[in-house]
This record gives structure tokens, C-alpha cells and sequence, in this order.
């Protein structure tokens, strides 16, 4: 008689097998309670649906179509047309400027003695805002031509943020310290070298210290040299209005091959909105006057206008109150109901049980809000662009992480509520307070606004909220003064920052939940 021996399969195989069981068996009591079922997709549609209503919603009129060439026509949108930098994003060119060619290499040297803030008597029409802005510049500068969004790098003073070297709008590098004025002149140099661009600075003109480097890959070898004034719009969180700056040149010197020609003078760019605004210069002998408006630095949404490529995924609100309800229901109903016993009499690891549910829900969340955000990109953008607004360009990692982001985030907060749920065994409880750490505190500092900045900020850093950071589209750049709030699509933290802080909630109601669910369930 020969015996059958079978062989004893190892411990960690026969976990594995065990919790996967577990996770069916998870899958299967959602799957198989229909009101589940079909909640999860009306959350989907009603981010879908939601979104695209409110990206149909604003509408920007104008009087007249403008299209890049400045040529008439019917274009898809009439908002005024916005540069492409060489980096792919939108930008701001406008500017004053005082210049004449170069071929090949050479530099231009300047002493800068004065720069002040306009008034409004400076136009009639009383548009001006007086005082000098912080990022009003005045300086030299070498472009790719006056086309605006041309590639250039410039040696500047400031208003409020002494010398800078900036460079194809997105990089800026700080200089000397300190406000120019008759009494505290200060010099800059800008060189050429084929494709790369340095510039120094110097407080007499004799020593000299090198602030920055710029590689500007394919600029061509005739370029546009010279001066330049320019001074951003004064923002506020519910308004703007142009600025104006003046500034005073003298000892410039120019050196490289070029054509014998005279500096020429003129406005790059626009002001679409307040039209034509003051600039000009007055040359006498080496040195020259000049005031200008405008801005050279990334475009950024605000209550200058534009829209983010995100504005449609407020949408996403619907669907989280939605995911919140289910993901609390996953837990509470066994606990009304009496099975709660049933599954851990099954299963008596609490723990496994815990994760096994949350694995279920969220990634049942997760491919919901895939599918209800992935629409909403494309052709959300298509209708914000159909009535009238510009949408700020983003790349396509940007579009991945936000679709995929606004999808996790709902899929951590219905792991947040499974957590709560089973801290509180009820489920009103568990969604008024998710509803209260992540939906509230992001109407009252975005769409209501009703907090104080420095209240809103922190709610935004320390509450589950923060986890809408990951949609934000746009940076905030050091160098660019904005309304930076909810508003207009902007976070006190990054985007991988602020939805760390809501996995880090998510992660502490869990082991919370667990520890509580070992002692006190049977």
C-alpha cells in the first residue's frame, strides 16, 4: 500500500491566497449591491457632466476678433491673442524698447541712474495706477527679434527686487541687493557668445561680478540689442490695472559687429484690454529717457483673464460628495445591518479586512473618476474656448497628472470615509466630517472666499483639502505678482505635496480604524 502524500504549501503562499480571497470576496459584496453599483457611476457622469457644464458657463466677449497676425477673420474663440515662449507655455512680451541689430557676437554695456512709477497724469484717460511696482524693470536685453514670445535673456534693475538676470520668461537669477537711484547707479553687462548669454552686474563699473548664464539653443546670429522699460499690472485678488514705469540710461555702450545704423524706438506687444498705453523715449547724446508698460515673464491666470486647463474639474466636487457616501456605506452597512460579525468570524485578521476594503474602494473610485475626468480636459477646454476664453497650454505629463490626480484624489477620500466609517460605526458621522475637512474648507478659500488669506492658507496646508493641489495647471513663479489662490487654480503647496498631506489623513484614520476595529468589534 503506497501512501499519497501532499505536499505543505508554504505560509506566505497560503496568505497570499488568503487575502486574495479576501479581496474577491470584498469585490463581490460591491459588485453585488446594485445601489453601489450604479452610485459609483453617477459619480462618474456627474464629474463628467458637472465639469463640462461649468466649462460651457463663462463666456468673454469682444469687440473685435484679433488673430496672432493681427489680421481679420473668424477664429474659434475672440479672446485676444496670448505668445507662446519658447518652453511651450503662454507668455507675457510687452515692453518698451529702445534697440538696433547685432550680427554674431558682442555685448552692450549700460549705467542705470533712475528708475520711478508713473502717475495718472501721465494718461489723460486716468488708467495709470501711481507707484512703482516691485517687478517694474528697466534694463538691456538681446532678442530674437521683436516678435513677441521670441527667445531673448536680459540684465535688469527692479523696483523691489534689485538686479536680476531673466531669461525666456520662466528663469530668473538675483543680482545686486538694493534700489537704483542718481546716488546708487548700477551697471549691467549682457554678452554674447554664439548661443550663450551671460550677464553681470556692478556697483562702479569697474569690478564686475557674473550674475547668470543662459543657453538659448538656435538663436540665430542677427538678433535685436538695446534697452528696455516695462511695469506689470497692479493685481489684486478682484481686479487689475495697468502700470507705468520711467527710467534713466546713461554711458551705454554697444560693441560687436553691427550695421551703422540709429536706435530705434516702439512698443512690443500690447495691451489688449486698456489699449495703448504711454511709452516712449528721448535720447540726449549717450544717454536716454524711457518709460514703458507691460510685462516679460510667463502668463499666469488671474483676474487679468484667462483660464486654467483645469477649470472644467470642479466637476469633480459632485463626484467626491458621491465616492464619500459609498466608501462610508462600504463599512457602515455591515455594521446596521449585523454582518460585520459574519465577515470577521470569516476573516479574524481585522486588519487584512480593513485593507481589503480599502483596496476595493479605492480602486473602484479610481477607475470611476478615470473615466469621468478623463473627458473633461479636451473637451472641456473646447467649450471654454468656444465662448470666448483663452486657456493656458499645458503638457501632456501635466495632462496625465492632473486626470489621474483629480481620479486619486477621489479614490483617497473614499478611503478616508471607509476609515471614519469604521471609527464611527454610523454613517452620517463619517460624511459630515469628511464633507468638513476636504469640500469646506476649499469653497471658503476658493470659490467663496470668505476667509482671510493667512486662514486660508493654512487650511490649505494642514486639512485633507490640500489633495486638490494636485490638479493645479499652472506654477507660481517668484517673479510674477498674482491674485495665487484657489480661485485661479493655485495652492499654497505643490501638487505631489499637497495630496501627500491628504494620504497622510487617509493613511492615520486607517491605522486608527484598525487599532479600534481589533479592540472592540468581536
Amino acid at each position: 500500500m503506497t501512501a499519497t502524500i501532499t505536499p505543505e504549501r508554504s505560509g506566505t503562499l497560503a496568505e497570499r491566497d488568503g487575502f486574495a480571497r479576501l479581496l474577491h470576496a470584498e469585490w463581490t459584496k460591491f459588485r453585488t449591491v446594485r445601489g453601489w453599483v450604479i452610485g459609483m457611476v453617477i459619480a462618474a457622469l456627474l464629474t463628467a457632466l458637472i465639469g463640462l457644464w461649468a466649462a460651457a458657463g463663462p463666456q468673454t466677449g469682444c469687440g473685435q476678433v484679433i488673430t496672432p497676425g493681427g489680421q481679420g477673420g473668424t477664429p474659434v474663440a475672440c479672446h485676444p491673442y496670448v505668445p507662446v515662449g519658447p518652453g511651450g507655455e503662454a507668455v507675457t512680451d510687452s515692453f518698451y524698447f529702445v534697440h538696433q541689430p547685432l550680427h554674431g557676437n558682442g555685448s552692450i554695456t549700460v549705467r542705470v541712474t533712475s528708475l520711478t512709477g508713473g502717475t495718472s497724469s501721465d494718461n489723460p484717460g486716468g488708467q495709470i495706477t501711481a507707484g512703482l511696482q516691485p517687478w517694474a524693470k528697466a534694463g538691456i536685453i538681446i532678442k530674437d527679434g521683436i516678435r513677441p514670445g521670441s527667445a531673448y535673456a536680459a540684465m535688469m534693475v527692479t523696483g523691489g527686487h534689485g538686479v536680476r538676470m531673466q531669461y525666456d520668461y520662466t528663469h530668473d537669477t538675483a543680482g545686486l541687493h538694493g534700489a537704483v537711484s542718481a546716488a546708487s547707479p548700477q551697471w549691467l553687462r549682457l554678452t554674447r557668445s554664439g548661443d550663450t548669454l551671460t550677464g553681470y552686474d556692478s556697483a562702479d563699473g569697474t569690478h564686475w561680478t557674473r550674475v547668470g548664464t543662459a543657453s538659448l539653443a538656435g538663436l540665430p546670429s542677427a538678433v535685436q540689442v538695446g534697452l528696455f522699460v516695462t511695469s506689470p499690472q497692479y493685481v489684486t485678488a478682484e481686479n487689475n490695472s495697468p502700470t507705468l514705469a520711467h527710467a534713466v540710461f546713461d554711458q551705454v555702450h554697444l560693441s560687436g559687429p553691427r550695421a551703422s545704423v540709429a536706435w530705434s524706438g516702439g512698443e512690443i506687444g500690447a495691451n489688449a484690454e486698456y489699449g495703448p498705453l504711454p511709452g516712449g523715449f528721448h535720447q540726449a547724446g549717450s544717454g536716454f529717457t524711457m518709460s514703458g508698460s507691460g510685462d516679460i515673464a510667463p502668463a499666469v491666470p488671474g483676474p487679468s483673464g484667462g483660464k486654467p486647463a483645469d477649470h472644467g474639474l470642479v466637476g469633480a466636487f459632485a463626484g467626491l460628495i458621491l465616492v464619500i457616501v459609498l466608501g462610508t456605506m462600504f463599512i457602515t452597512a455591515e455594521y446596521r445591518r449585523g454582518l460585520i460579525r459574519t465577515t470577521l468570524a470569516a476573516s479574524p485578521q481585522r486588519g487584512r479586512v480593513l485593507a481589503a476594503k480599502a483596496i476595493v474602494i479605492g480602486s473602484v473610485t479610481f477607475v470611476a473618476g478615470l473615466a469621468g475626468t478623463a473627458v473633461l480636459i479636451p473637451l472641456g477646454d473646447r467649450l471654454l474656448r468656444d465662448h470666448g476664453n483663452y486657456v493656458f497650454p499645458i503638457t501632456v505629463l501635466t495632462e496625465v497628472r492632473v486626470v489621474a490626480g483629480t481620479a486619486a484624489l477621489l479614490a483617497v477620500a473614499a478611503v478616508l470615509a471607509l476609515a471614519l466609517g469604521t471609527i464611527l460605526r454610523h454613517s452620517a458621522g463619517p460624511i459630515t466630517a469628511v464633507i468638513a475637512l476636504i469640500v469646506v474648507p476649499y469653497f471658503f478659500t476658493g470659490p467663496l472666499a470668505v476667509l482671510p488669506a493667512g486662514a486660508a492658507d493654512w487650511l490649505l496646508r494642514v486639512t485633507p483639502a490640500a489633495g486638490f493641489a494636485i490638479q493645479q495647471t499652472i506654477p507660481q513663479y517668484s517673479q510674477v505678482s498674482n491674485a495665487y489662490t484657489p480661485m485661479y487654480g493655485y495652492y499654497p503647496l505643490g501638487p505631489w505635496a499637497g495630496f501627500a498631506v491628504l494620504c497622510a489623513w487617509a493613511v492615520l484614520a486607517l491605522g486608527l480604524a484598525t487599532v479600534l476595529l481589533r479592540r472592540r468589534d468581536p
